[in-house]
């Protein structure tokens, strides 16, 4: 079956720059592992007068807050990827890592409409090539997120993971309405392409935990409400049996593979978050980045 896009597909001509490189530059070979970080992260706490959470994704009603429930700051080792490459699976893990790409130099990460034209194409491509038997992938949306305190969408410093299972068969309903009966027999998945967008990782980089280290008992569902509709991200319970990853020093050229959820393998995905590195407030950086999310269909 052909994939669909959501997007006016890019000319044969401009895609031949898109996919893995037969020759990473040698930057990417020479970057070393920066080791485990002893750092915190924060985790779920539950609203006190004991009300389902909420979460505003714009300005909340008058009177009400952005939400309902707190974070608890918890110390954790986050190991380093970095040399582990080959040992991740997207269906073992919920999460993969890929190097050499080279994207179009013809994307303004200002604007969405170039972003779709663009920079999507070569994510549906990674999309084929790496998650498998992947015969159609739906490009649904996608945040450029900038550490900086004027940016319309910062790092999300708060472990979650972007969708439920009853969020996720909401996903195909909304975007595939005429489809969706017969899609949700199907094996379905929502997958997000992260990368960043001005050069290597300095600051506020990205940790992903190993599925099966997060039972399905530390996931609580949080109401997640648009202006004109709900969906449902979930907040994650500290547990120290978690056991974290984060990519050091990932750059433009290198793609991390977050499973959000898999019909087939509903406890296959990934807690994650942005993080502070220690020491990163100091000359550093600020992270510029974009996540792509993605409905696959066997």
């Amino acid at each position: 079956m052909a994939a669909t896009q959501t997007f006016n597909p890019t000319p044969a001509h401009q895609l031949s720059s898109f996919g893995a490189s037969t020759t990473a530059s040698s930057a990417a070979h020479n970057r070393a592992s920066g080791g485990t970080v002893e750092t915190k992260l924060n985790f779920y706490d539950p609203p006190a007068d004991g009300a389902a959470p909420f979460n505003y994704v714009e300005q909340p009603p008058s009177g009400q807050p952005q939400r309902n429930f707190g974070d608890i700051s918890q110390p954790v080792s986050i190991h380093d990827a970095r040399g582990h490459e080959d040992e991740f699976h997207i269906d073992r893990h919920a999460f993969a890592t890929l190097k050499g790409f080279h994207s179009s130099p013809d994307i303004n990460w200002d604007d969405d409409a170039t972003i779709r034209s663009n920079y999507y194409p070569e994510v549906e491509k990674i999309l084929l090539d790496n998650v498998p038997n992947t015969s159609r992938v739906l490009l649904f949306d996608h945040t450029v997120r900038r550490a900086n305190p004027n940016a319309h969408r910062s790092p999300v410093t708060r472990v979650h993971i972007d969708q439920t299972p009853k969020s996720a068969a909401e996903r195909v309903r909304h975007h595939l309405p005429d489809e969706a009966d017969h899609l949700l027999t199907r094996r379905y998945r929502i997958i997000n392409v992260w990368r960043p967008i001005n050069g290597a990782v300095e600051s506020f980089p990205l940790a992903f935990a190993e599925a099966s280290s997060v039972p399905s008992t530390d996931m609580i569902g949080v109401e997640h409400r648009y202006p004109d509709r709900s969906g449902e991200t979930a907040a994650i319970k500290y547990n120290p049996s978690h056991k974290w990853w984060f990519w050091s020093g990932i750059d433009d050229d290198e793609r991390i593979l977050l499973q959000c959820f898999d019909s087939k393998a509903p406890s296959v995905r990934v807690p994650h978050t942005a993080f502070e590195l220690p020491g990163s407030k100091e000359g550093k950086k600020p992270r510029e980045s974009i996540e792509v999310r993605a409905l696959l269909f066997e």
